[in-house]
């Protein structure tokens, strides 16, 4: 038989794609991560048409009308079926039955599915220094759907403790049984556990799985109790205290959806498409608030991207993560229902080494104070050890003699980061300066020693200092005050600017992000980069303002959230959206509502640019474009508009000031005036002001 292509130009003229979710290893300056991998043979069968709440009448027809197409080529009982998020099936068919259910009726897509990687990469490294300085309350009554690899009901970020606040109330899901998970796991704080693995096959399951929620991985745990993890929760590793830890909602509750699994070789791990709808579609079908998922994939309307629209209607905000492969793919989740992140990087614990003589270098770090002589790892080989192993302080590498009680100057490469300080660590010395060897990020993360993790041009400095100052004593400190500076991660993926609409909407922190890890993973605590952390940022954000604002569509706590980023400088609108997201709850009146009917609507007639979206992406023939505002605070408010950033363009809003009742909507109509060279892009930004001190960004990009 031969093999099925991936795609197939179907119904409205929407592609259907199978795309590789971003591989993280690659982008994150690791080995590079495979392209999806097909999965058990499924074929996923999408149907035109919205799908409906379970156990209702119409759901009942929409089983009929899929019976009735298997019926029509000559199909058994398919894997999965889908009624809530959307209406289609998931099912092995031959070459002849897909190419005679091509010219069926009534057919919106049809994929093969694959497996995706995770958009995170997780790092097990020893905890030093403080955790996160946790909010207390916010998210109270709302649920958090992860679909991801499991959760870890064991982390205390998932315990049932006092002051969770209101339960929540539209919320039915259930909690299934499976091995090490039984229905006590599920509590106040994890109100709810499912798992689907039929599309990633019980057979290409590693035997340390288990066939049940438990995570497994760690992924999910991780983005779990970044978005909902409870606070004041300590934070302790090899029985020191790091701090204490809490999650940007800590009263929400999470529902786990585990879709995403461990292979026997680590590069299969994944999640299959048919899995992850399926999950999409019981927490559609469970009434959960916010659905994250960490894993990127759809750059056109794909069938995830289906299910996704689905969670839209349902007044669910979806968010999603943007990727990791800015060098081969462009930012996934590009339909305008979801809230795709990006990564932020450069906000990180900074830590700093000086030499006598009033000389220092600045890099990523949290080390406590530590005085000594440091050596360079290349010049401490332990006896059989190459200068090449020794100078990337892989283990085993190391005199002790030579390395006891100093700081260890290691070169980036080879084994991973906190590899080296584990090395360092097990060959008895006191701190390591982690230095770049080529021009590249440096990150804060846990480290097994002190460690300050300088970038290429100052790590060559400070090599040169300890090479020519052998006996002389450094300091190594805790950089106090103001983080570095944010900027767009180099391997975020950004958006197409042939697109429908401008992705990323926002980007936030993905780098070294501390989060909670299962107990099977070695360590309860760990970081982990990538656009994972990132939309678990986001998800935890929406939850507040859910909470604080139950009113609100889902459609306008999107709006709110990626309104309030603050923009990164000398980064386009296409790699960061409208900017980096805020710690806190977003706390202007001005927002962007799409009724939960228009998104089908203008994805039927290929409109999808026209919607009342808090971004805008204009290609040469739009010269125009207009947008509707409302005052969604509880006063009336006078609002004024500037245009900013723009450098080839005259961009031109009308009006420029509206006064708003609590609940009133204003036009406004945006007109460009300039060249129209191909292949330029021009980007700036509209802000409101509010009178009450509220500030909405709208990122615009020009792609003439």
């Amino acid at each position: 038989m031969r093999a099925r292509p991936a795609w197939r130009l179907l119904g409205s003229g929407v592609l259907a794609l199978s795309l590789a979710l971003t591989g993280t290893a690659a982008a994150l300056g690791e080995d590079a991560a495979p392209s999806p991998a097909p999965a058990s043979g499924l074929t996923l069968v999408t149907l035109q048409g919205p799908g409906t709440s379970a156990g209702t009448r119409e759901a009942a027809d929409l089983l009929a009308r899929q019976d009735a197409l298997l019926a029509a080529i000559g199909a058994g009982e398919p894997v999965y079926r889908w009624t809530t998020a959307l209406n289609g099936f998931a099912a092995p068919l031959t070459d002849a039955q897909v190419s005679t259910l091509e010219h069926q009726p009534g057919i919106a897509a049809i994929e093969a599915d694959a497996v995706r990687p995770l958009a995170g990469r997780t790092s097990l490294a020893a905890v030093r220094g403080s955790a996160a300085s946790p909010r207390l309350r916010g998210g109270a009554g709302i649920v958090i759907g992860v679909v991801d690899s499991g959760i870890a009901p064991e982390s205390p970020a998932f315990a049932d403790v006092p002051g969770l606040g209101a339960d929540p109330e539209r919320f039915t899901g259930a909690c299934s049984e499976g091995e090490g998970w039984s229905a006590d796991d599920c509590t106040r704080k994890v109100v709810g556990a499912r798992w689907f693995v039929e599309g990633f096959g019980r057979d290409r399951v590693r035997s340390s799985e288990s066939f049940s929620a438990l995570d497994v991985l760690g992924h999910g745990t991780q983005v779990a109790s970044v978005a909902a993890g409870n606070a004041g929760v300590s934070v302790r590793v090899d029985g020191r205290d790091a701090g204490r830890f809490g999650g940007v909602a800590p009263q929400a509750r999470v529902a786990a959806y585990k879709a995403c699994w461990g292979a026997p070789d680590p590069s299969g791990d994944g999640c299959s498409t048919a899995d992850v709808v399926s999950a999409v579609d019981a927490a559609v079908a469970d009434h959960v608030d916010v659905l994250n998922l960490a894993l990127a994939g759809g750059e056109r309307i794909d069938t995830l991207q289906r299910a996704l629209l689905g969670a839209a209607e349902a007044d669910i905000v979806v968010v999603g993560a943007s990727g990791n492969s800015s060098r081969s793919a462009f930012a996934a989740h590009a339909s305008p229902w979801v809230t795709t992140v990006g990564s932020a990087i450069g906000r990180m614990s900074r830590g700093r080494v000086s030499v006598p003589g009033g000389a220092s270098w600045t890099g990523g770090g949290r080390p406590v104070a530590v005085r000594g002589r440091a050596v360079l790892a290349q010049d401490a080989a332990a006896p059989g050890a190459s200068r090449h192993d020794a100078g990337q302080c892989r283990q085993g590498s190391l005199d002790s003699r030579l390395v006891a009680k100093r700081i260890v100057v290691c070169r980036r490469g080879g084994i991973g980061r906190i590899d080296k300080s584990e090395a360092v660590a097990l060959a008895d010395g006191r701190a390591m300066v982690l230095v770049n060897r080529t021009p590249g990020a440096v990150t804060a993360d846990f480290h097994s020693v002190p460690t300050v993790h300088l970038p290429a041009v100052a790590g060559r400095a400070f090599s040169r200092w300890v090479a020519r100052h052998p006996d002389t004593r450094v300091r190594m400190t805790r950089v106090m005050g103001a983080s570095g500076a944010r900027r767009t991660a180099p391997w975020s993926a950004s958006g197409d600017p042939r697109g429908a609409s401008l992705k990323p909407d926002a980007v936030a922190d993905g780098d070294a992000v501390l989060g909670a890890l299962p107990d099977g993973t070695g360590r309860s605590w760990g970081v982990f980069s990538g656009s994972s952390a990132a939309t678990a940022h986001a998800s935890g954000l929406a939850a507040l303002l859910r909470a604080e604002h139950p009113g609100w569509s889902a459609a306008v706590v999107r709006s709110m959230v990626v309104t309030s980023a603050r923009p990164i400088p000398r980064s386009s609108v296409l790699a960061q959206g409208s900017g980096a997201l805020p710690s806190r709850a977003p706390d202007a009146h001005l927002a962007f509502d799409v009724s939960a009917s228009a998104w089908r609507r203008a994805l039927r007639s290929n409109r999808l640019a026209d919607l009342n979206t808090s971004s805008l992406l204009l290609s040469a023939a739009q010269t125009t474009a207009v947008r509707k505002v409302t005052n969604v605070g509880s006063r009336p408010e006078y609002f004024s508009v500037t245009a900013r950033g723009f450098t080839s363009h005259r961009v031109r809003v009308q009006p420029l000031a509206v006064r708003l009742a609590p609940g009133e909507t204003a036009r406004f109509t945006i007109t460009v005036i300039g060249p129209t060279t191909p292949g330029r892009l021009d980007d700036g930004e509209l802000v409101w002001l509010g009178a009450r001190g509220g500030v909405t960004r709208v990122p615009v990009a020009l792609t003439r």
